[in-house]
């Protein structure tokens, strides 16, 4: 089993910054993938940004040039960097991991992020 806790959300002004982290626990050795997600009211749950555990790196063309995602502390943790923030980008950003060992997927709690115009 693998936990995760997002931290770093908030309210921020169009064209501000915000820095999301996700700090998994438990069997953190089984993790591959690590990613971060976003869903708007009524909106579906959308994939942001992704980096596996080699390093290769996925990101949602409405956020490619404006946010960074980044494995640190041996990789055990991920970052999501998020600048030119736009009213858009507002929603819940949950951290997502999948495992090396088997389909289990992990999601953390969600952290709330809202850009205002």
């Amino acid at each position: 089993q693998v936990q995760l806790v997002e931290s770093g959300g908030g309210l921020v002004q169009a064209g501000g910054s915000l820095r999301l982290l996700c700090t998994p626990s438990g069997s953190i050795f089984s993790i591959n993938t690590m990613g971060w997600y976003r869903q708007a009211p009524g909106k579906q749950r959308e994939l942001v940004a992704a980096i596996t555990r080699g390093g290769s790196i996925n990101y949602a063309d409405s956020v490619k040039g404006r946010f960074t995602i980044s494995r640190g502390d041996g990789r055990n943790r991920v970052y999501l960097q998020m600048n030119s923030l736009k009213p858009e980008d507002t929603a819940v950003y949950y951290c997502n991991a999948d495992s090396i060992l088997s389909d289990s997927v992990y999601w953390g709690q969600g952290t709330q992020v809202t850009v205002s115009s």
